[in-house]
């Protein structure tokens, strides 16, 4: 399997989670309003501070994002782009945010492709200070209650990345959901295999899903052969198949020349570059 030796130590335990409650909500993202602010309100008007949040059609302006990148120096396997704010914004094809805190304060992770105001498609890693949303929508969701995703450095990749802790529950738990954070060089559908057979959980839905993966191989024979990404997770599930449990991940990503791709992952072959936060809804 592919690998990209990252600079610092890595934990034994490659998957980060935490089991908690949660809900299929709304929320409303007002124009004007900037994308986090938007989307703060929304998962608190639900009674939430942190989750996921599917962003199919939200046009943005203005709008700014980074590709992934090759890094300039030892201190990271990969790194960002320089900052692309087009004229006239975008409208998100496909696209998926992890909300919740950074450093004390609203921050998300979000990855999409979209269409920019000259009909360009590109894809990239959504920046949150600088991206107003430009048209009132509303976009479906889920409330996470008994865990939250926070931002903390990580010694393995030297990045601050989002990781699911737990925290107060407000409600009484609503069905059985895992919040997790995948870690390098691990393979991707091997690892939610592994972990819902680990935990006797015969089928799960995945929600959200930000990431990157070292390249990628689709089942349709398609190569993504640049190590550097960033993925979408447009849909996923864990159900038995025929030689037990099988993960279904669609993706859509785009590498660091800016090339584009989507479809459904091949079990076995696409590890993890540098994180992958997504929940499991067992079911």
């Amino acid at each position: 399997m592919r690998r990209i030796e990252q600079p610092g130590t890595g934990t034994p335990e490659r998957i980060q989670w935490v089991e908690c409650g949660g809900r299929v909500v709304s929320l409303m993202l007002s124009a004007g309003v900037p994308l986090l602010e938007a989307v703060r309100e929304g998962f608190a008007a639900a009674g939430f501070a942190s989750g996921m949040v599917k962003l199919d059609g939200l046009a943005l302006s203005p709008f700014a994002y980074v590709m992934p990148a090759l890094s300039k120096t030892p201190e990271h396997a990969a790194f960002y782009s320089d900052t692309f704010r087009p004229e006239g914004g975008a409208r998100i094809e496909r696209g998926v945010m992890t909300f919740g805190r950074r450093d004390g304060a609203p921050f998300f992770h979000a990855h999409a492709l979209w269409t920019e105001g000259d009909g360009k498609r590109s894809g990239g890693h959504i920046l949150p200070e600088e991206t107003i949303v430009s048209e009132t929508m509303t976009v479906p969701a889920l409330g996470l209650d008994g865990a939250a995703f926070v931002a903390e450095p990580d010694s393995e990749t030297h990045f601050k990345l989002f990781g699911p802790v737990p925290a107060p529950a407000a409600r009484p738990r609503e069905g059985r959901f895992f919040a997790l954070r995948i870690k390098p060089n691990v393979d991707f559908c091997g690892a939610l295999e592994a972990f819902c057979a680990e935990r006797g959980i015969r089928e799960a839905v995945v929600h959200g899903g930000v990431g990157s993966t070292i390249g990628a191989r689709f089942m349709d024979g398609g190569v993504v052969e640049n190590f550097a990404t960033e993925v979408a997770i447009t849909a996923g599930r864990i159900a038995r198949g025929a030689n037990g449990l099988e993960a279904t991940i669609d993706v859509a990503l785009v590498d660091y020349t800016g090339a584009l791709a989507s479809g459904r992952l091949i079990r076995g072959d696409n590890p993890v570059l540098m994180t992958f936060e997504l929940v499991l809804e067992a079911r």
